[in-house]
């Protein structure tokens, strides 16, 4: 990848080059054999769009890798719980809506490259693909051990308390539904935008009250994004 430098400069000049390479590099907790391909993991399409030379490609194999080491560490750490419960807490742990708040606590906004003028991105998701990204960089980089300890005690350990997500009600829905039905208000979850993205289908639904849309979610099914959505509209009616 010999041009990634050189996109690197243009976009920060050299100074702030070493300063992004310096915040990489606090983010990661090590130093990096070759940056190219965590400079890839971390642009957006926004700024490069040919496939090559955006993170999309990392995000799919990130994707995949993030998947199977939770459900690794989820495998050995109940030996007694069934494949349902298995499966709802990997929802719980990898699903779009959590993956871009540990990435916005860990600060991978500051060190993404992506286009800063677009107001839309700074509050979309992109920096939970972006999270994904890098777990494909760190994978191609160091490979399986070191990104199976690497996603333990970066995010798994700071950020995804086990407990409180056992008790969690993934349920949302449900939750919604209740306090429309005792507003004597009518409860709708709009499917706004069906698309192809990296080729998985990507669904945006709104949850709709009285006809008003009041918060929306995007994930790769239906479901996710209902409750996605949910969530989202519990937030911001200040639902206990």
């Amino acid at each position: 990848m010999p041009d990634r430098p050189n996109l690197l400069q243009r976009i920060f000049g050299s100074a702030e080059e070493r300063i992004f390479r310096k915040n990489l590099r606090n983010l990661l907790g090590y130093k990096p054999r070759s940056f190219a391909i965590y400079e890839l993991a971390l642009t957006h399409r926004s700024v490069r769009d040919p496939i090559d030379q955006n993170n999309e490609r990392l995000e799919f194999l990130g994707d995949a890798i993030l998947s199977s080491l939770v459900a690794e560490y989820l495998f050995k750490r109940y030996p007694y719980k069934g494949e349902g419960f298995l499966t709802e807490m990997r929802s719980k742990m990898v699903n779009r809506q959590q993956l871009n708040d540990i990435a916005l606590r860990m600060g991978l906004n500051k060190v993404a490259i992506f286009n800063k003028s677009d107001g839309a991105l700074r509050t979309s998701q992109i920096f939970g693909n972006t999270l994904e990204a890098l777990v494909g960089a760190i994978y191609l980089d160091q490979g399986y051990t070191f990104v199976e300890k690497w996603v333990l005690r970066s995010l798994i350990q700071p950020h995804l308390s086990m407990d409180d997500l056992e008790i969690l009600d993934m349920n949302l829905k449900n939750k919604l539904y209740g306090w429309v039905n005792r507003q004597g208000k009518t409860l709708e979850f709009v499917t706004l935008n069906e698309k192809l993205e990296r080729g998985r289908r990507l669904f945006t639904i709104a949850a709709v009250i009285d006809g008003e849309r009041i918060a929306e979610g995007k994930a790769y099914n239906k479901k996710d994004a209902s409750q996605i959505a949910a969530q989202e509209a519990i937030a911001i009616l200040g639902i206990e």
